[in-house]
């Protein structure tokens, strides 16, 4: 039997926080693990808690979702967050995937819109509209526009390689197991690749790998020996 996704709720309203921990607790591959009603409880919690998956408000009084964010993924680049906020301000959702959230939703969303997003930010699937995920390409399209050189071709074979895990959703801890190195290198290897193309983050590597498609093209290569080939 697999593990149960592990949630930790942030919501400043109380009947909220009580329609998502009904909805989490009806699901047999899902188990509640935390509330906060501010970002700095979030913080401290997501810390001590470590959940596979924040669903995080991004309008509360003090700390809001979208600096909580940060800090968390600040503190581990591996937290997967979910955004979940009633403003449709496409800016402000802009805020919060580059802040490191994988995914938002709007509150009015129907439960089982809900529960497929968490299962996917869970796995590290970004989980965002279509028009938002091509309007964040595009931008990085337009900031790359200058560069002599095609962004993806300036990576080595490695990178190439780490990039399409980061694509398929996968943490450091995850990478370096399956190329039998350490978390460190790994690390070095994800700056390498946002320097080389230009990107903020770990958000915006997996949406380039995903509109490059590079998840679909690339051949997965043989695991290496420790430090063989980096």
């Amino acid at each position: 039997m697999s593990p149960k996704i592990r949630v930790l709720i942030v919501d400043d309203h109380p009947l909220m926080r009580e329609a998502l921990r009904g909805a989490i607790e009806d699901e047999p591959d899902m188990e509640l693990v935390g509330e906060a009603d501010n970002g700095l409880e979030a913080v401290g919690l997501a810390g001590s808690l470590q959940p596979d998956v924040t669903v995080m408000d991004l309008f509360m009084a003090g700390m809001d979702g979208l600096e909580a964010i940060a800090r968390i993924r600040e503190e581990n680049p591996d937290a997967r967050i979910l955004a979940l906020t009633s403003s449709t301000d496409e800016s402000k959702v802009m805020a919060a995937v580059q802040a490191g959230a994988l995914g938002y939703l709007l509150k009015e969303v129907q439960r089982v819109e809900l529960l497929r997003a968490i299962r996917e930010v869970s796995q590290g699937n970004v989980f965002l509209p279509p028009h938002l995920v091509r309007k964040l390409f595009n931008g990085m399209r337009q900031g790359q526009a200058k560069s002599p050189v095609t962004p993806v071709e300036a990576l080595t074979p490695r990178e190439t390689e780490v990039l399409k895990y980061i694509g398929d959703g996968a943490s450091n801890r995850e990478i370096a197991e399956a190329l039998c190195v350490s978390e460190g290198t790994i690390r070095t290897h994800v700056h390498h690749i946002l320097g080389k193309l230009g990107l903020k983050n770990r958000n915006q590597a997996i949406l380039y790998a995903l509109q490059g498609k590079l998840i679909f093209n690339l051949t997965p290569q043989p695991p290496l020996r420790n430090g063989e080939g980096e």
